[in-house]
């Protein structure tokens, strides 16, 4: 779950009321949250780096606050401040305000960015008044959004400049990195792009983005009508447009490779500072009956509909005083299903105000048998001496193939599409490479080694276009002691694993079953 730091007084200040600790522990609860710790920038430096870090540091207290994954707009202080004061009161109103003496502002996507990014979506944020504070907290809804939807910026990028110091309309294109010349944000020079990706290749914040576009052949960028760089996204900002503290009309763009995901992001930047553009309102109908049946409880059409509206979910009972229509607002992207309304539901009445009931179904719980043969082998393995290993699930495909003597092609394994590492490429099909890896870590450990594993296996169906199906295997091994020979080890692959110890290939023997 994200957690979001807000200063304790600014909080309180903006919910226009003071709290005790307990209290607003209480009002988190009951809106779903949790204030996971009360601390202050002096008592983390002090607990992270020592008191002699900490002298000088802020007193002001902080407020941790653990918010849900899927609520993006409870990330910064706004969409916080706003969701109780909603959960207490009403429900603002967004709509789209148009520019009072001239045109709104336009963004031309060309062709050349289907091969990079395609997708762009911008807004326009107007008399904005930045604050330190405020300003302080523009950014970090920025960064959050950036590592939680945006997927550290590789589905959706977000720019923001300050509007008055470019001119539209602006143009998002891609161009070869040899084209692009700009000064970035920060910088007292211009580089090309070519020379800023190995600018920031040392750079402890923005070499972890650099691999999104540094292998493509032209790069994204966009133009204002004067030809200034705006921003290389999903990069850097040009230092020409950056935002200040004086910054009145800020231009927001969100670049992506998910159009969904970029529009749910802008909706989150403008309606978290209280202007909107291109914000899209739906409404669903679902009945009283389905949420008391789901959530346990008898009430009234009428109060379950005050109870979602108190959640930011403007709800009316609709003619036949049965039914509920919710309209849900730009900033709940995360409800996609009436069980996600009926959730909201069931946290406006309260968890703890649910009668506890019991089941009215009858059921005897049993285990399942192949967990239950698992079981029994490992008693079994343990009690003859052998140690058990649990290793991980996903592995190289060298372990499953080059170094196991086989053809990747031939053993079923299910590829990872996006691998963070060269280690975690593949799901395993086969717990031996997994053990070979353990014993060539233990290469010090006395001999005899005994080891076993019984964990699952994944391995393609060949039956079916796009699914697999997991198996139950078990590896039993043992180095320098016979335990009843079903096969043993190529000398190639005890060489490929490292298995440098004072034992031949037929002191190495393994057992296997499925």
């Amino acid at each position: 779950m994200p957690t979001v730091s807000v200063k304790r007084d600014l909080l309180f200040h903006a919910l226009g009321r003071t709290y005790t600790d307990e209290e607003f522990d209480e009002l988190c609860f009951e809106f779903g949250l949790e204030l996971d710790e009360i601390t202050s920038e002096k008592d983390i430096i002090s607990r992270e780096q020592g008191d002699t870090k900490a002298e000088g540091a802020s007193d002001v207290i902080l407020y941790k606050i653990d918010v849900p994954a899927n609520r993006y707009d409870l990330l910064c202080l706004e969409g916080l401040v706003r969701g109780l004061q909603v959960f207490k009161m009403e429900a603002p109103r967004y709509r789209r305000v148009s520019p009072a003496s001239s045109e709104p502002q336009r963004l031309v996507i060309t062709k050349e960015t289907t091969a990079v990014r395609p997708h762009a979506v911008a807004a326009v944020l107007r008399n904005i008044t930045f604050t330190q504070e405020r300003y302080d907290s523009f950014i970090e809804l920025q960064e959050k959004l950036h590592q939680n939807v945006c997927r550290k910026r590789t589905l959706v990028a977000i720019g923001t400049h300050d509007l008055d110091t470019i001119s539209g309309p602006f143009t998002y294109t891609a161009k070869p990195p040899g084209d692009i010349r700009f000064k970035p944000l920060n910088q007292a020079k211009e580089y090309t792009a070519q020379e800023l990706m190995s600018l920031y290749k040392t750079d402890s914040h923005l070499r972890h983005y650099l691999h999104i576009i540094e292998d493509e052949a032209v790069y994204p960028v966009i133009y204002d009508s004067n030809g200034i760089v705006l921003s290389m996204p999903p990069i850097i900002n040009g230092d020409h447009s950056k935002i200040s503290l004086n910054t009145k009309n800020v231009f927001i763009e969100c670049t992506a490779t998910d159009l969904t995901k970029a529009k749910i992001v802008l909706d989150m930047m403008v309606t978290m500072f209280f202007q909107a553009t291109e914000l899209a309102y739906r409404k669903e109908t679902l009945s009283a009956d389905f949420i008391n049946r789901k959530v346990g409880i008898s009430e009234s059409t009428e109060h379950i509909a005050q109870l979602l509206t108190k959640m930011c979910l403007r709800s009316e009972v609709m003619s036949d005083g049965e039914q509920i229509e919710v309209e849900i607002p730009p900033t709940r992207s995360d409800v996609i299903h009436a069980c996600d309304i009926m959730e909201d539901a069931a946290m406006a009445y309260g968890f703890n105000n649910i009668p506890r009931t019991t089941p009215r179904t009858y059921t005897i719980a049993n285990q399942l048998p192949l967990n239950k043969l698992s079981e029994l082998l490992r008693q079994d393995l343990a009690a003859a001496g052998f140690t058990e290993a649990l290793t991980f699930a996903l592995c190289s495909q060298e372990d499953i193939a080059d170094k196991l003597l086989k053809n990747i092609s031939e053993t079923r394994a299910c590829r990872i599409s996006n691998p963070k590492t060269a280690e975690f490429q593949v799901a395993r099909t086969t717990l031996l490479s997994g053990l070979l890896k353990t014993v060539a870590a233990n290469r010090k450990m006395p001999l005899p080694l005994r080891l076993f594993e019984i964990s699952d296996v994944v391995l393609k169906d060949e039956s079916k276009d796009s699914t697999f199906f997991p198996g139950r295997c078990a590896e039993i091994f043992a180095c320098g002691k016979s335990i009843g020979r079903l096969g043993v080890l190529h000398p190639d692959v005890i060489n490929r694993f490292e298995l440098t110890m004072p034992c031949s290939a037929l002191d190495i023997d393994i057992e296997h079953f499925l």
